[in-house]
This record gives structure tokens, C-alpha cells and sequence, in this order.
């Protein structure tokens, strides 16, 4: 499998493309905003001008798109993927999506004797550029089999979660815990600072010890520099906390700590600040 089709050349689609082409894989490319591809194809991607013209000249498709409905266009389009996708194919949705999205996806693979993984990961734009992405697969063991050696050249962690959807499933338990780590780390900081500490001094000292953890090692200078570019679009994470509170709507479950992270997410996104990455939820407490 040598000729692999990517859909969606943003903050984490372009890094990880670049990893592949790097490994000597034959990359076909589409994104909707085609300048995105500019640099990849001076690299030596091929630009096709649709979905389906890319799945045409692949073996296997990858996509990570924006959301949900973007992903059902890129699918079931009119020049979507399913138009022109076949046997011994196998489809990627790296999206972070609905489960109900990727079942939906797969049975319709199913249907055309189409493998079908979802595969949303988890890093960031760092982990993009460093190739040290984690890859949450859900799907069939045979696909995750044959796709495992390109889940490797961009992740450090790939595992198969279990069927269809799981994949998904388990990218909200991480969006979850990342909720729980982002407040955690601005109120710290709102707290240090208010207390008249040295926020750099309290970083390298807490960072050392039990609250240490990504968000804190990774988001957290970054505020200090006032750097405020989107490893992971706040807009996204919205996106993101209302589809786990959802689900665990769905499943009879209550998580007041997250429905409280959407909530103050949310209100970032309200205050224009949806194109920010995730860190700059500390602007709901210091103003520019």
C-alpha cells in the first residue's frame, strides 16, 4: 500500500502528510482551501481537485476535517469519497466526530466491501510536527492491521479501541480528562498571579511534582509569552465537549465537570475568540 489519499490539510493534516511523504509514500491531497496545499505539493503531493478524484487515485483515504457536517460532505457528497471508492480500500476518518458518524461511515463501507476505521487523535499541533501523535482506532482488526504501519509514522501511541465508533468514544474520554487539565492550569496561573508569585518560578516548581501534566507543560508557556495560536481551535473544542456531554447524555450519565468546561469554552467562543487555541481560555479572567 504505497499511494495514500489525504483530505484535510490543516494545523494537524499538513504535519502529518509531511510525515508520510518524508517515509516515501505517494500522497494525493485535496483540502478546501487549496493554498493549504501549497507546500505539500512543492514537496511533491499531487492536488486533485475533489474528494472523490483523490480516493480515485489512492489505496487507502485519510481525512481530518473541521466537523461533523463536513465530514458526512467529504463522504456523501456529490464528488465525496463514497463516489468513487472501492473494493480493497480502506477508509480513515481522523476527524474527532460523532460515533454515530463513524458507525454510519463504516456500514456504508460495509455495504460497498469497503474497510472503514475512525481514527481521531490526540497531541495537538506539536504532536503533529513531532510526529508523536496518539491514534484512538476504531473498526475491524484486519484494516487496523494493514493501516498500523502508517498510524506509526505520526504516532508514538496507536491502539485499537474495539469496533466501530470506539475510536471516537475513547477521543471523548481524552477530550474529558483535557477539559479537567486546561481549567485546572488557568486557574492556577489566575491564582499564582493574583498571589503576586513568579508564574515562571510556580510552572518549573508544580510542573516538577503531582500536577504536572501535558497541558501544564505544553499550553502554559505559551500564556506567558502571550501566544495565543491554535495548537487545538477553541471553536473545536466546543465542538468537542458537546458532543462527549452528549453521548454521555445518551448513556445515562452526568459529568459536571466537563458540562462546566463547555460552558466557559463556549463563552470564549461568544467573546470572538473561536479561532484561538485552547489556551486562551485565561482571556476570560486577564484582558488584552
Amino acid at each position: 500500500m504505497n499511494k495514500i489519499g489525504f483530505i484535510g490539510t490543516g494545523v494537524m493534516g499538513a504535519s502529518i502528510v509531511k510525515h508520510l511523504l518524508h517515509a516515501g509514500y505517494e500522497m494525493h491531497v485535496f483540502n478546501r482551501t487549496k493554498s493549504k496545499t501549497d507546500e505539500l505539493v512543492e514537496m511533491g503531493a499531487v492536488w486533485h481537485d475533489t474528494p472523490a478524484e483523490v480516493t480515485a487515485a489512492s489505496e487507502a483515504v485519510f481525512s481530518i476535517v473541521g466537523y461533523p457536517t463536513d465530514v458526512e460532505e467529504i463522504y456523501f457528497g456529490d464528488q465525496g469519497i463514497f463516489l468513487a471508492a472501492h473494493n480493497d480500500q480502506i477508509l480513515i476518518d481522523m476527524t474527532t466526530s460523532t460515533p454515530t458518524l463513524a458507525k454510519k461511515i463504516f456500514d456504508q463501507g460495509k455495504e460497498k466491501g469497503i474497510a472503514v476505521l475512525d481514527a481521531p487523535v490526540s497531541g495537538g499541533d506539536l504532536g503533529a510536527k513531532k510526529g508523536t501523535l496518539t491514534t484512538m482506532v476504531g473498526g475491524e482488526q484486519d484494516a487496523f492491521d494493514h493501516i498500523k504501519p502508517l498510524f506509526d509514522v505520526f504516532s508514538s501511541k496507536v491502539n485499537l479501541q474495539g469496533p466501530a465508533g470506539s475510536g471516537q468514544h475513547t477521543k471523548m474520554a481524552n477530550q474529558i480528562m483535557i477539559a479537567g487539565t486546561m481549567t485546572g492550569m488557568t486557574e492556577l496561573l489566575v491564582y499564582a498571579d493574583k498571589a503576586g508569585l513568579n508564574l515562571e518560578k510556580v510552572l518549573d516548581t508544580v510542573g516538577g511534582g503531582s500536577a504536572q501534566n501535558w497541558s501544564l507543560s505544553n499550553y502554559a508557556p505559551r500564556i506567558l509569552k502571550e501566544d495565543y495560536s491554535p495548537g487545538f481551535f477553541v471553536k473545536h473544542f466546543v465542538k468537542d465537549l458537546k458532543i462527549a456531554l452528549d453521548e454521555a447524555k445518551k448513556m445515562g450519565i452526568d459529568l459536571p465537570a466537563t458540562a462546566l468546561a463547555e460552558k466557559l469554552y463556549e463563552k470564549l467562543e461568544d467573546n470572538g475568540h473561536g479561532n484561538d487555541g485552547t489556551q486562551a481560555l485565561i482571556k476570560l479572567w486577564w484582558n488584552d
